[in-house]
């Protein structure tokens, strides 16, 4: 029996060291079908819309991404995955329409918003709000 103690101690030592490893280090790329890597937005830049996509995003976003779109929302600590930061220079790298279909489309914790948001415009003017957050 004191043979096997240390075992289970040793057992029960890399179990818990594996509680506190993250779930996922690091992301996955996102692959984008190249039909949406080059889609222009369709709806212009402008106040009007994005005061819309704002209202859009603070209904439907801001409790994952946050308030200044950091990923530190009230849910995001209950996510798998980190939710991005929209501030960041690798995020406004990417195009209109790999935005548009991220949020159309989601992938394992954020979801897809065609049921959400069912109107193109309104997904395109959420991209406009998000281009603004830096």
């Amino acid at each position: 029996m004191k043979k096997k103690i240390p075992l289970v101690v040793a057992a029960l030592f890399v179990f818990a060291l594996f509680a506190f490893i993250p779930k996922t280090t690091q992301p996955k790329p996102w692959n984008v079908p190249d039909k949406f890597k080059n889609m222009a937005n369709p709806v212009k830049s402008e106040t009007a819309s994005i005061a819309e996509g704002k209202a859009l995003y603070n209904q439907h976003c801001k409790s994952c991404h946050g308030t200044k779109g950091k990923g530190d929302g009230p849910k995001a600590a209950q996510l798998d995955t980190e939710c991005g930061d929209f501030t960041t220079a690798d995020f406004h790298k990417q195009s209109d329409g790999d935005l548009f279909y991220k949020t159309s489309e989601g992938r394992k914790d954020m979801p897809s918003f065609k049921k959400k948001i069912p109107e193109q415009e309104d997904v395109w003017k959420v991209v406009n709000y998000i281009r603004t957050l830096k």
